[in-house]
């Protein structure tokens, strides 16, 4: 009788389930740890805090989006550990391999062990928090199925990539190494080559880019996949008072980017048949190996070189060499030869890896030759901008929004709504690039500068930033720390006036305050005086809003003064805070100070309570100490001789006695002795 061939082996399938029960059974305990809280919360506190399905469902999603990949993670490596560590170990390698089972039976008998042992802890869990939830009625049927093919996908993903790091190794400590090399591996690359240009490239001050982001999966997952609740405002009745009070209630909810999951699982099932086509071909004799595939060995061996090169080049540079040099940026031959150190340490210690022995030195001279001559070209690529980083302005049909941040505010600009200054913007920036050597030839000098400004110094010190968003998705951003002078501000084409023209043009007062734009959604907002403050409600909001416009369209605020330190004397110490929430969850707010000659603004607050006359106390007034060369001493100086700081005395008397801070008049009165100067000095020295 003619014997089959199985591909499949299920004593062995068996074997790898009981004898790792331990794993997949202190995985299945936490995970039940879970539902068992939620019981006995509601339990305890009966339907009153029983979640609506649409609730469960919110739930299931923000578990899987921000839960189930980091849990993956960890367990995937465990599991693939597990059921590959005979690979690892010449007898039981070539045990396994003289059992009559096909490499096909073994491979697909331990994936299948493997992915049973990922699912059995969902499972348990999932079970457990239905049954809960059909208990108190919070049963959601999509959500459900939605977050079992969610988790399914990310386990095949997970433990296809731990099997494709199990194959290509040849020792068991490496496995997790490797694996986790490369799910960090794109922001890993992205932050080092960053460090790198940052020291070359005039304006990059980005530390990561998320140009590949995709390639590492726990990181992307988590950025771009998210439930998207909607909540709508509604009447409804206490069921146990029976009064009626306005809430807001989740209406619906879906899984934001959730057929990213399904890319993910068809790349896990790719990993796997690569990794299949690697165990036909695997010797045996590899077990022991740092590296058990020979195509993967120059990779391992040049790669450590090359993040060594730069991770430790730029780690030397800043231990020997960066608190001599002169300007911002690197000083090319250290930073070739603290790179050329540092790749000959990753370099050899890879090379020692690989052959298990120290004397590696003799033979691979060539690869460090190149090693040393791809850091020297590294250098020279960053130095002369070979790949146009510091020369690039993205095109205004390449972007979907343009963040301009400068005179300490940020200004949002959508393409077809505000090309003419989308242009400006670009304009400025290109008009930066080509002033590249002037810029860099006078930060030194701007910065001590500014330590000595005030409100008369021809020169200040500004930082202006432009940040791209492409139609891709994709960022491109760049900061400047720029030196103005007022003779350049009056040259046109200069940076210095484009900038100011720019920031003050009647547009971008309106961009200043989000006036009538409706990427903007009102999240918080209050008024700060020199009495308290108060929580603002979205009518009172539009309305200070409106009268702002007006005063700016009246030319009574929103003019930036580049020169002048110390603007803020005429303003009253009054300021409206206004917080919004912005699309893919992000918050910007803005600082509205209100000063002198704000007419429209200072009427609304008036006409909606919020303010009134005794409120309106310009700073110069009401702390005159900060605006004279020697106010602080003569802070101290009040303070000791009146027993109380100056703020306490003005907001106590409403003046200050003549002869202090610059004032002069009358005496002041004092309708209580007990609370007089004189008293409350001669209290003090007593």
């Amino acid at each position: 009788m003619r014997s089959k061939t199985l591909c499949f082996n299920g004593t062995l399938f068996r074997k790898n389930l009981s004898r790792y029960w331990p794993l997949w059974g202190l995985a299945s305990f936490g995970g039940a740890l879970f539902p068992l809280a939620m019981l006995v919360n509601l339990l305890h506190s009966g339907l009153q805090d029983a979640w609506t399905p649409m609730q469960m469902k919110e739930m299931y999603y923000t578990v899987l989006s921000y839960g189930v990949p980091v849990i993956s993670i960890v367990y995937a490596v465990l599991c693939a550990m597990a059921v590959w560590n005979y690979l690892y170990n010449t007898r039981s390698v070539g045990l396994m391999h003289t059992l009559p089972i096909r490499r096909e039976g073994l491979f697909l008998t331990n994936v299948l062990s493997g992915l049973v042992m990922m699912a059995i802890p969902y499972a348990v869990t999932g079970v457990l928090i239905v049954l809960v939830s059909l208990l108190y009625g919070g049963f959601e049927p999509v959500g459900v199925l939605v977050t079992v093919l969610g988790v399914a996908g990310e386990s095949v993903f997970f433990f296809g990539l731990a099997t494709f790091c199990a194959l290509i190794v040849g020792n068991i400590f490496m496995l997790p190494a490797l694996y986790g090399l490369l799910n960090f591996l794109a922001v890993l690359t992205d932050f080092t080559v960053n460090l790198l240009a940052q020291g070359f490239c005039f304006g990059l001050n980005s530390s990561y880019s998320g140009t590949v982001e995709w390639l590492s999966p726990v990181v992307y997952l988590i950025q771009k996949i998210s439930p998207n609740s909607t909540y709508e405002t509604q009447w409804v009745t206490d069921r146990l008072g029976g009064q009626r009070y306005e809430t807001s209630v989740l209406t619906s909810v879906t899984l934001e980017n959730g057929w990213l999951i399904a890319v993910y699982a068809a790349v896990g099932v790719v990993l796997m048949v690569l990794a299949w086509l690697m165990y036909r071909r695997r010797r045996s004799e590899s077990a022991g190996d740092v590296v058990a595939v020979g195509w993967m060995k120059p990779v391992f061996r040049y790669g450590c070189a090359a993040y060594s090169a730069i991770l430790g080049g730029r780690l030397l540079y800043a231990l020997f060499w960066e608190s001599f040099q002169n300007g911002l940026y690197f000083t090319v031959l250290p930073m070739i030869l603290c790179m050329i150190v540092g790749g000959a340490v990753g370099y050899y210690a890879a090379s020692m890896l690989l052959a298990k022995t120290l004397r590696v030195f003799r033979s691979t001279w060539k690869g460090m030759l190149a090693v040393a001559l791809g850091c020297i070209a590294l250098c020279a690529a960053m130095k002369f901008d070979v790949f146009g980083v510091v020369r690039r302005v993205p095109a205004a049909d390449s972007v979907k929004q343009v963040n301009l941040y400068a005179a300490d505010s940020n200004y949002y600009l959508t393409p077809g709504q505000d090309d003419a200054l989308i242009e400006e913007v670009r304009a400025l920036h290109q008009a930066i690039i080509s002033d590249k050597d002037y810029a860099l030839t006078t930060a030194s000098a701007a910065t001590e500068a500014y330590s000595g400004a005030d409100r008369e110094d021809p020169y200040t010190y500004t930082t202006v930033r432009f940040t791209y968003t492409l139609n891709s998705g994709l960022k491109v951003q760049r900061q400047y720390d720029l030196y103005l002078t007022r003779d350049r501000m009056a040259q046109e084409g200069t940076y210095d006036n484009l900038l100011d023209r720019l920031i003050n043009s009647p547009e971008m007062r309106q961009k200043r305050i989000r006036w009538q734009d409706g990427n903007f959604r009102l999240d918080t907002a209050w008024i700060t005086t020199r009495t308290g403050g108060t929580d603002l409600n979205s009518r009172e909001v539009e309305t200070i809003l409106s009268a702002v416009a007006r005063d700016a369209e009246n030319g009574n605020w929103g003019v930036y003064d580049w020169f002048n330190s110390r603007d803020d004397a005429d303003h009253y110490d009054m300021t409206v805070h206004i917080g919004y929430q912005m699309e893919n969850h992000r918050y910007d707010s803005i600082d509205i100070s209100v000063r002198e000659g704000m007419a429209e603004t200072i009427q609304a607050l008036k006409e909606l309570g919020l303010i009134t006359d005794e409120d309106l106390v310009l700073n110069r007034d009401a702390y005159p100490w900060q605006y004279s060369d020697n106010g602080w001493e003569e802070y101290d100086q009040f303070h000791n001789e009146f027993g109380m700081p100056p703020e306490e005395y003005y907001n106590r008397y409403g003046d200050y006695p003549a002869g202090w801070f610059g004032t002069a008049g009358e005496e002041t009165s004092f309708p209580d002795d007990s609370h007089s100067p004189s008293m409350s000095a001669g209290a003090a020295s007593a």
